[in-house]
């Protein structure tokens, strides 16, 4: 395996694990999908995850893959999760989204 697809899996692993710890004890990495990718973790209802671990951001083309993946996944909502440099908990890391997606997630949340 290269070192990009490792940094990448043990993102995806951590994330897994601190959505587990909060409560979403179906929280799996999913298995690759290509062109009909549908994010990289799954057990969150109705919610589309792509995980990101890379030096280098690329947050709009991160976005749009994760616009994608969303539809790809039938999902209501969605987020890039990535990982932020010398911090190893996942609730210290960055959540990326379009700012609609933002707005109706405030809107179900009766703001």
């Amino acid at each position: 395996m290269n070192p990009s697809k490792i940094k990448g899996t043990a993102a995806e692993s951590a994330v897994v694990s601190y959505l587990q710890e909060k409560g979403w004890k179906g929280a799996e990495r999913r298995a690759l999908q290509g062109v009909l990718d549908r994010g990289d973790i799954s057990g969150v209802e109705g919610v589309c995850l792509e995980v990101k671990n890379q030096k280098a951001q690329d947050l709009s083309g991160w976005v749009a893959e994760l616009t994608t993946e969303i539809i790809n996944a039938k999902a209501e909502t969605g987020a890039v999760i990535h990982k932020k440099k010398g911090k190893t908990n996942v609730g210290d890391w960055y959540a990326t989204m379009p700012v609609s997606i933002y707005v109706a997630l405030l809107k179900k949340a009766g703001y």
